[in-house]
């Protein structure tokens, strides 16, 4: 998602929590230090004087990638316990996009709760779920996908996204160069608690 969003030349602010660290080594080839670059501005988890802790800091909202169970439930509650669960508590707050893109599965009756709570306080929830109707030929094209449509919640078009009905998809490639027994290819991308 960062490497997209500094191509649409989107300035972006990125918060991991030590959860998101320990995710991003042990789920993709990515060096923290590598990720943090990607972003305009890095901010340490417990900054809670970096800008955006503040309302006044104006946004267009915010994106948590991979969003864990405990932090959704830190947001629903209003616990700001770290820039991250701050930094969504303010965007709720100022009526900004707060997208959680949540993982965990299956779910049980106190997360979905949490997430009824969350979605009536303004939140959209999005889990990175495949859309296997643009036929992904590999691991990237789902990632890119996903992206995409989480970056259309901010009017945002990374040119990654097949439409419902598209015939091909926007890299030119058909569905029927695709061959269905191709192995996925390691990705590169890396989505972090954001």
């Amino acid at each position: 998602m960062l490497q997209t969003l500094r191509l649409l030349e989107v300035e972006t602010h990125l918060v991991m929590s030590r959860s998101a660290e320990i995710t991003a080594a042990m789920e993709t080839g990515w060096k923290i230090a590598d990720i943090r670059a990607l972003a305009s501005v890095a901010h340490p988890i417990d900054d809670i004087a970096a800008s955006i802790s503040s309302g006044s800091f104006r946004t267009m909202g915010m994106v948590v990638a991979p969003c864990s169970m405990r932090s959704m439930s830190e947001i629903a509650c209003g616990t700001t316990t770290s820039l991250l669960s701050r930094a969504a508590d303010v965007v709720l707050k100022e009526r900004r996009r707060l997208v959680l893109m949540v993982r965990e599965t299956p779910l049980h009756l106190g997360h979905l709760r949490t997430m009824t709570t969350l979605s009536e306080m303004g939140a959209i929830l999005a889990p990175p779920v495949p859309a296997f109707y643009a036929k992904p030929a590999d691991l990237d094209d789902m990632i890119d996908h996903t992206v995409g449509r989480v970056l259309d919640l901010f009017d945002l078009d990374s040119g990654k996204v097949r439409r419902w009905g598209e015939t091909a998809r926007r890299s030119g490639r058909s569905p029927s160069d695709r061959s269905p027994e191709r192995a996925p290819e390691p990705s590169d991308n890396s989505m972090v608690e954001t």
